[in-house]
């Protein structure tokens, strides 16, 4: 059931910036384009009632909003409403753990008169200057499954009420689908397609309803995840622009600027948005903390408070922080060679040129220092000899390891499980499934412990949390978007499709079916929707559909005994390369090739 159904006014949320900054000081001078945010009338699932007096309304999901009463001719009195994002006993929580929401208000009814009922405004989500604001003339909104109200005059139905939910007036329910033969990964993925959705409240990405505020690694996981959800890439960019302005204090956090403006690059191929803002990226890459080999180091400050690692500190594997670390100079090194491509793209040669010699020295350098040839793993930094997940799996997810070295780094990481907390698991998942370890990765996904997605998914979330599990961060948000990783993993790598050029001139699907016999979905792309469905028994057969304008490099699993990559009863030429069939030309339009 589309939440569409009974829309209201379109509301835009125009975000001001509030300093210069750099290369971007005149695209900040007034109101940013920002991305449209609206309020949709959303009747309830189920009113029951669960006390004398007192009704309990279901609203289905969760949703940042608050409730418009219709009251029947003649109604009066006051009436008072709980708002919750859960339960307990039956009822809901009105003492709910960390962060989780309660609110409470009283209105009163007078005749046929609709009255917006909505909690007062909380001090925790609305300081300035950072916190954003959602309009003023929407009322407070929260996030909410359920209401109890008490007090109603009469019987309670359900045309009596209206919860006013906000999202992204641009999303579409039907731009992204994902379907599989596991019934349980259908369900994280409509979890997490979901999450992404409902916390577009804001008109920017914020870090769920705590603080409301855009931190950068946040934003540029919801941006991969938004991107494989919905057609938008305004709100990505209105948050990046915030964040220019309002940046965050944690080390590796600055690098996901430079993450963001490549994953913009490549998405939509627009070199006028990078070029007003690719001067003001340079500060990012911390380059005054770099020493004589070009490693990053880090004062007693950073080690103690900015040098994050991962997040809460309980993740971190027990991580030892040295004045050279292992993880911090792994996000140097990518944003290096992303700032490359970036000035490359730009016709700034001469410093594509730059960026890529200070890469090459520096990961020599990285490779030196920190690789510890004896086991086969990076230690955590210069001076300790202990190797965590995280000094680790951000290496291999950025591409630094050695090929020889890979498998060792990949087969390790997997045997620890999910050592880490759900925002450092897009990284652990990328670096498996780009090494061939899609049958762990996915059991990871879907482990039954109560460090993965199915823990989410079991618990009854409608949104994705902030941490794994209440006893691993106490004041963790239920409605946090970092969490929702799958939303971009599983459309990028179990179906395979990712952008190669700028903007999806060309794509690379390479499916990684891990233990799964078929999956099919539809991935959106600014030049039309990407259409993918495989199976995988004896043979492994993809159908795909791609969009004008658009070729792909299609890469196919390899089964053992495979010979050759046909359309129909014809050959395809196609080379093998480890556990691939790489073919030698580029698709376009509608195929249906198989591997026998």
């Amino acid at each position: 059931m589309s939440d569409a159904r009974h829309s209201g006014p379109k509301r835009s949320v125009r975000l001001r910036c509030l300093a210069a900054c750099g290369g971007i000081a005149a695209i900040c001078a007034g109101p940013a384009v920002a991305a449209p945010v609206r309020l949709v009338t959303q009747a309830p699932v189920s009113i029951s009632s669960v006390a004398p007096g007192v009704a309990l309304v279901d609203f289905g999901r969760v949703a940042f909003g608050n409730l418009r009463i219709l009251p029947a001719a003649g109604a009066s009195g006051a009436i008072t409403i709980h708002f919750g994002e859960s339960l307990a006993g039956g009822r809901v929580n009105r003492t709910p753990p960390g962060s989780v929401r309660y609110a409470m208000t009283r209105v009163t009814l007078a005749g046929t008169d609709s009255v917006v009922a909505a909690p007062p405004p909380d001090a925790r989500n609305t300081r300035q200057p950072a916190a954003v604001l959602t309009p003023p003339e929407w009322g407070v909104v929260v996030p909410f499954r359920w209401v109890e109200i008490e007090g109603w005059p009469g019987e309670l139905r359900p045309d009596h009420l209206r919860r006013q939910a906000a999202f992204a007036s641009t999303w579409d329910d039907g731009a992204a689908t994902f379907r599989s033969s596991d019934d349980l990964l259908d369900r994280i993925w409509e979890l997490c397609r979901y999450s992404i959705k409902a916390t577009t409240f804001a008109g920017v990405y914020v870090d769920g309803d705590r603080e409301r505020i855009p931190y950068e690694a946040d934003a540029y996981l919801n941006q991969l995840s938004h991107y494989a959800t919905d057609r938008d890439t305004q709100m990505a960019r209105d948050t990046f622009d915030r964040l220019m302005t309002h940046p965050t204090w944690p080390t590796e956090w600055a690098f996901h600027m430079i993450f963001m403006a490549h994953a913009d690059w490549m998405h939509t191929g627009d070199a006028q948005w990078l070029a007003q803002r690719y001067d003001a990226l340079k500060p990012k890459l911390l380059l005054g903390r770099a020493r004589a080999d070009g490693l990053l180091e880090s004062s007693e400050a950073h080690r103690t408070r900015e040098d994050i690692v991962d997040w809460p500190a309980g993740e971190r594997d027990g991580y030892v922080f040295t004045p050279v670390n292992t993880v911090v100079n792994a996000f140097h090194l990518r944003s290096l060679a992303l700032m490359a491509e970036l000035a490359g793209a730009l016709g700034r040669h001469a410093e594509a040129a730059g960026y890529r010699s200070r890469e090459h020295a520096t990961r020599a350098a990285f490779q030196r220092v920190l690789f510890d040839t004896a086991r086969g793993l990076y230690r955590d930094g210069e001076g300790t000899d202990h190797a965590s997940a995280h000094a680790n799996l951000f290496p291999l997810a950025f591409g630094l390891v050695p090929a020889e070295r890979a498998a060792g780094v990949s087969a390790w990481l997997a045997s620890r499980g999910m050592a880490c907390s759900v925002y450092a698991a897009q990284y652990l998942l990328e670096g498996l499934f780009e090494h061939g370890d899609g049958v762990q990765a996915l059991s990871l996904i879907t482990a039954p412990t109560d460090r993965s997605w199915r823990h989410m998914a079991d618990s009854g979330t409608t949104i994705t949390w902030e941490a794994w599990d209440q006893k691993y961060k106490p004041n963790q948000d239920w409605n946090h978007a970092w969490g929702a990783a799958p939303a971009n993993l599983l459309p990028r790598f179990v179906l395979g499709a990712r952008p190669l050029a700028p903007g999806w001139r060309r794509a690379r699907i390479r499916p990684h079916p891990g233990a799964l016999a078929h999956a099919e979905g539809t991935v959106p792309t600014p030049r039309g929707p990407v259409q993918i469905a495989w199976t995988s028994e004896a043979n492994f057969t993809l159908r795909l559909s791609l969009p004008p304008g658009m070729t792909a490099r299609v890469e196919l699993p390899a089964p053992a005994g495979s010979r050759g990559v046909f359309s129909g009863a014809t050959p395809v030429r196609a080379r093998r390369a480890g556990s691939y069939w790489l073919l030698d030309e580029d698709v376009e339009g509608s195929v249906t090739l198989d591997v026998r």
